[in-house]
């Protein structure tokens, strides 16, 4: 019989911010297969949980993916967690939950904390209807194509963006999509969280 797949939330700033079920898994399982095992085993180290780990991200490509579908095969529990939030949310998880399901292994999210939930429900912005559109491309004229798509939507759009190329994307959001309102959360759950809610031009 083949083992369980957990796809573990984990806090996106405040270390409180773990569910006790979280906790329980990340202790239960035989691995864990991290996006980065410095930043994981800091969260581990905090709980005092000492399960194995390997790392599980965009570099390690599918030879990874490869051997923890052995070990799920031989019956052993593994549980995916990324840097912070939940895997799968613009972070790796994508590739393996889709071979585990293809090969009828069980997939079990522990759920919790996802940035971009945090951010919209402290927007002040419509939460009835809403996208997520990951992070926007690097390239200027991708990234003007990405945000043209964008002209007509009508329900509150979601996305993350790096702090050095924030202002980057703030002039093509000014370019294409014009003064409309918009809101920036940053250092969420952390000391210097800040919510910024106004106009592009303002930001």
């Amino acid at each position: 019989m083949s083992g369980i797949l957990y796809l573990v939330a984990t806090p996106i700033g405040n270390l409180e911010d773990i569910t006790l079920r979280a906790l329980r898994t990340l202790r239960e399982v035989d691995l864990i297969a991290a996006e980065d095992t410095r930043v994981t085993r800091k969260l581990l180290s905090h709980y005092d949980i000492h399960t194995h780990m390997v790392a599980y991200n965009e570099h390690v490509g599918e030879k990874r993916v490869e051997e923890i579908l052995e070990r799920l095969r031989k019956g052993e529990n593994v549980a995916i967690a990324s840097d912070a939030g939940t895997p799968g949310i613009s972070d790796p998880g994508y590739d393996i939950v889709k071979a585990a399901i293809s090969e009828e292994i069980k997939v079990v999210p522990i759920p919790g904390a996802c940035a971009a939930i945090a951010g919209l429900v402290v927007s002040g912005l419509s939460t009835s209807e809403f996208a997520f559109l990951g992070f926007p491309p690097r390239k200027e004229s991708e990234r003007k194509a990405f945000f043209i798509k964008l002209k007509d939507e009508q329900k509150t759009t979601c996305f993350y963006e790096a702090p050095t190329r924030i202002l980057a994307t703030m002039r093509t959001i000014a370019e294409i999509l014009g003064d409309r309102q918009i809101v920036i959360a940053r250092e969420i759950t952390k000391m210097f969280e800040e919510i910024f809610r106004g106009s592009v031009q303002e930001a």
